[in-house]
């Protein structure tokens, strides 16, 4: 295999003694300290990648740091460098009638592959995750931002160096398509595969992939007003949703709302109509913001309008009668990642929260905290939209698996 050496080498990190959490907290510290004082060389190779890229590309957002940006990163590193050490927990703990000691503790899972597109943040909060929780990890970014990438694990390969740790505790693959492949197909040597980005890229990993894999699905996600919702909340809470960074997984892809509601819709969308969100309304929706909202940003809706993870200044608009209709909606459509409803009724907010199956579910709150950072876990390495091992957000604790530990004194079976 031509990528051999990469796999060998990240699997000879993984298997050397561990570090105390004293020397990770340190590294992490100096790799936030270090992506701050490299600020101008990671906006020098980004800029590189942003050229190659249309500005219309919705992936282009993803892409772009800025010096606000990298801030938040190496903050998110701090971040994690400050949480409690993930390893050696004690799970559970019990003697046995035979004297058996039995304990279930928490380890590292060992060799982690991530493959993820246009977001060169990752490359920082994949490393802080995985160097924290004991993981080896094993990078695979697209050639959209290889300049960016490439910048980033020098500045943490000079930081491991630093320490005198293994660099291939952290290991960047070539952004060509042979190594997917051989990611792919690095059976006992990755553990497991997490992939980042777009619903297709998701689907590629999984259908192609033989070694084990996280889901972090796509976010197609919506916001259910029903005929109780109150308008001061609706308001704000809409316009953050969908406006606030349209090029992330929890961003608001379609509203619902009551048909009680619809003189409101006037309301709601007016913030929206001021930061150029195109809409795609269906047939009563259309009729209720005909002439109230810019004509050349509003269109009918499509079938395949709804069920779209937009990523863009673009929202479709759903009207029901029900909170059934707009459960049977969601069920329909969602990529089960992020869920809302807006509402003052709390058995329309119970039967929404047990009813609705998603890793996230909110109610008079915007769907974009459906975030690591946002829910207490420093950085994260991905929303994984599947029920096994991990589902929602995934930070330290969803990077680490178990062994069990049996002491004896000479016991043997019996039966």
């Amino acid at each position: 295999m031509a990528y051999q050496q990469y796999f060998d080498q990240a699997v000879a990190a993984s298997r050397k003694a561990a570090l105390t959490a004293e020397i990770i907290n340190k590294v992490l510290k100096d790799v936030a300290k270090a992506a701050i004082e490299e600020t101008p060389l990671l906006l020098q190779e980004n800029q590189k990648d942003l050229d190659r890229m249309n500005a219309a590309d919705p992936k282009y957002d993803r892409l772009k740091l800025t010096e606000e940006r990298i801030k938040s990163i190496a903050a998110d590193i701090e971040n994690v460098a400050g949480l409690p050490n993930p390893l050696g927990k004690i799970l559970l703990d019990n003697t046995l009638s035979n004297g058996l000691l039995i304990k279930k503790v928490s380890v590292p899972l060992g060799v982690v592959g991530v493959i993820y597109e246009a977001r060169p943040n990752v490359t920082f909060d994949v490393f802080a995750l995985c160097f924290k929780t004991g993981n080896t990890s094993i990078l695979k970014g697209g050639s959209d931002a290889e300049f960016s990438n490439l910048a980033i694990i020098s500045i943490i390969h000079s930081v491991l160096k630093a320490n005198n740790i293994d660099v291939n505790a952290a290991t960047l693959l070539p952004a060509d398509r042979a190594a997917t492949e051989a990611l792919f197909n690095a059976i006992g040597y990755v553990d497991v595969l997490i992939p980042r980005g777009s619903q297709s890229l998701i689907d590629f990993v999984r259908n192609n992939s033989k070694v084990p894999v996280i889901e972090t699905g796509a976010g197609i996600v919506h916001t259910y007003i029903d005929e109780t919702g109150d308008l001061n909340k609706a308001i704000p809470i809409i316009e953050n949703a969908k406006t606030r960074r349209v090029s992330v997984c929890n961003a608001l892809d379609c509203l619902i709302i009551n048909s009680k509601r619809l003189g409101d819709l006037i309301h709601i969308a007016e913030p929206l109509a001021k930061k150029g969100v195109e809409l795609f309304a269906d047939k009563r929706a259309f009729e209720t913001l005909d002439g109230h909202y810019p004509a050349d940003l509003l269109n009918l809706a499509q079938a395949s309008h709804f069920g779209t993870e937009f990523l863009s200044m673009r929202m479709a608009i759903k009207t029901v009668d029900t909170l059934e209709e707009a459960l049977q909606h969601i069920a329909q459509h969602s990529s089960k990642h992020s869920e809302a409803i807006i509402s003052e009724d709390e058995l329309n907010i119970e039967t929404f929260l047990n009813r609705v199956d998603a890793a996230a579910v909110y109610v008079n709150t915007s769907t974009a905290f459906t975030d690591g950072a946002q829910f207490g876990l420093g950085a994260e390495i991905g929303i994984s939209t599947q029920k096994l091992h991990a589902r929602g957000p995934m930070g330290l604790q969803e990077l680490t698996s178990y062994k069990w530990i049996v002491k004896g004194n000479g016991q043997i079976r019996q039966n």
